[in-house]
């Protein structure tokens, strides 16, 4: 185990994928590759612009902008990354091309549009599509919103697991972005979480229920999912190309080699200003639940993984509107009586202290977010029931506009 030189919240690694798209009709671009050689001089993975690096993802049409190095000011990662969807589209005009928010594109064929990063690192993917079949949804067709989240030694690592835990149940229901796939409305408001849970089903191992085990030291985490991933993957991998702990698809995974977990649940939004209004208020959830503001820790720590995963896959399709009977849970966010996860966050919303001006602001979009409904349900809004790809088009248009100009889709 490595030791982080950070402690809790002392800095996030925050990182958004978009897709890449044609700018009049929307299918899918495949132009990562020659988006970084532009910016590089040659075929490479990552360009470092700053505090704001470019990477590729495993498909030719998804680009991942992320933060260089662990952050703190995040109303400054916000306007670092607007500023770099800027120059990423300006370049992106060469091929009448523009990047495209939301977790799941509305209407590409995963199998026939799909087209793998065929550079450096490639045998890692050319060896998850031999064992997945890349090419489907879950693969191809999902973008997400990750929070890395840093701990220094197993008594941070304890309290900073349970918590997030708890939280994960309630991002779904918040985050959520993917109402279509295949130009149809899927029924579930959170379409890619279904994908991200069932992909490696062939070894379940990788992602257990999503929601992390109740495991609190390194010790255990080994014991329990390392090395039974490990064990799993031996008889697939016997190069050993994969490595079990990047292998580790839970919803929030725990990197003891660099001290940090990483959320991994977020569906991305459409704007990098929702973005990071998000990510600051799981930040402010986390503090409230490490601080013990409802319950203790050792209440925190015993709450059921079942239970938390199944108020989960019920978020994901009926997001805020989800009924919490379980009264460990309920507990947990400060409330005494059954209600629906949007009541949870008001509850939590309460309780955040404002204590930066950008803080105040990033919550204020929270709340229209509460009261507008997820992204999801707006662009379920927007589509009035008319899902024909005329239609479908010029909503996600809209939402293109929306990520180029940072501001909300209301």
């Amino acid at each position: 185990m490595t030791s982080s030189p950070y402690h809790l919240f002392d800095g996030f690694g925050i990182e958004l994928e978009y897709m890449i798209v044609d700018r009049n009709s929307l299918q899918v671009k495949p132009l990562a590759d020659e988006l970084l050689k532009h910016e590089l001089g040659s075929i490479g993975s990552d360009f470092e612009n700053g505090i704001i690096t470019w990477s590729n993802e495993l498909v030719l049409h998804v680009i991942e902008i992320k933060s260089t190095q662990p952050e703190a000011d995040l109303e400054r990662l916000e306007k670092a990354f607007a500023e770099n969807v800027d120059r990423i589209n300006a370049i992106l005009e060469k091929w009448n091309a523009m990047l495209l928010p939301t977790a799941a594109h509305p209407f590409m064929n995963p199998f026939t549009d799909t087209r793998l990063w065929p550079h450096d690192n490639n045998e890692v993917y050319a060896l998850y599509d031999k064992l997945f079949n890349s090419k489907g949804h879950g693969w191809s067709n999902l973008q997400s919103t990750h929070i890395n989240l840093p701990f220094h030694g197993d008594e941070e690592f304890a309290k900073l697991h349970a918590a997030i835990r708890l939280l994960l149940p309630l991002l779904p229901a918040l985050c959520a972005s993917s109402p279509l796939l295949d130009g149809r409305i899927s029924g579930m408001l959170d379409t890619r979480l279904k994908y991200y849970k069932t992909n490696q089903d062939k070894i379940p191992v990788i992602t257990g229920n999503i929601i992390p085990e109740e495991i609190y030291t390194f010790d255990e985490y080994s014991k329990n999912i390392y090395q039974p991933i490990k064990k799993a993957i031996g008889p697939h991998d016997p190069d050993e190309i994969l490595d079990p702990v990047w292998v580790n698809s839970r919803g929030a995974i725990a990197r003891f080699d660099r001290g940090s977990i990483e959320i991994r649940v977020m569906d991305i939004q459409e704007c990098a200003a929702a973005d990071l209004a998000l990510v600051t208020l799981a930040i402010e959830t986390l503090k409230l639940l490490i601080s013990e503001k409802f319950t203790s820790l050792q209440e925190q720590r015993i709450v059921q993984t079942t239970a938390l995963a199944s108020l989960f896959d019920r978020a994901a399709v009926t997001g805020l509107a989800t009924r919490v009977e379980d009264s460990s849970i309920l507990k947990a966010f400060g409330l005494k009586t059954p209600g629906t996860i949007k009541e949870i966050w008001k509850n939590i919303l309460i309780n955040i202290p404002h204590i930066t001006a950008y803080q105040t602001s990033s919550l204020k979009i929270v709340e229209r977010i509460l009261e507008s409904g997820s992204l999801s349900e707006r662009i379920l809004n927007a589509l009035k029931d008319d899902t024909s790809l005329k239609n479908i088009t010029s909503v996600y248009r809209r939402l293109s506009n929306c990520l180029q100009e940072n501001k909300l889709f209301i």
